[in-house]
């Protein structure tokens, strides 16, 4: 690795720029706060300085609809709830659901395993968000494209800008 490179998912990335040229051409109240790459959603919050719950976890999902192709979707929903994958599928009209591997991730969201934002870029990757996530917290939190990076951005403008289909996906 020569001195200006650097590892998969760190440092400026095609989407870290256009999810920041995309927030800035909405007009969205955020900020961007660099950070060592961090594994673990209890870790990333104590650097960002938030609540684990104001997360905003991303997780690319596969569906499979019987007599179609699959669905793709990215689920979002607060870091400290886990996703029914169950609920997911019914909710988008599939049989059954499950994660997607990390080379499917990279070729819909453009980013490594970790590193998706709550923002969709591709038009096969439906966006569906938990609800609760924008109930709790004035401001969500989450991965910018790139693992040393994070947005803090407020709820409002996320639901403006992004405009994901709200579905209760969370475990009971």
């Amino acid at each position: 690795m020569t001195e200006s490179s650097n590892p998969p998912g760190v440092g400026p990335t095609p989407v870290f720029v256009r999810l920041v040229e995309l927030l800035t051409a909405g007009g969205a109240r955020y900020r961007v706060i660099e950070h060592p790459a961090a594994g673990k959603s209890e870790e990333v919050a104590r650097i960002r300085g938030t609540e684990v719950g104001q997360g905003a976890k991303a997780m690319a999902c596969k569906l499979k609809v019987p007599d179609a192709p699959p669905k793709y979707v990215l689920a979002v929903l607060a870091a400290d709830r886990q996703l029914d994958l169950d609920t997911l599928a019914a909710e988008c009209g599939a049989k059954r659901a499950s994660l997607m591997s990390p080379r499917e991730i990279e070729g819909l969201t453009g980013c490594v395993l970790g590193a998706i934002p709550p923002f969709s870029f591709h038009q096969d990757l439906q966006l569906v968000a938990d609800p609760e996530l924008f109930t709790r917290y004035r401001e969500i939190a989450f991965n910018a494209g790139r693992l040393d990076a994070s947005i803090v951005l407020a709820t409002d403008d996320y639901l403006r800008i992004a405009q994901p289909r709200l579905a209760d996906i969370r475990q009971a």
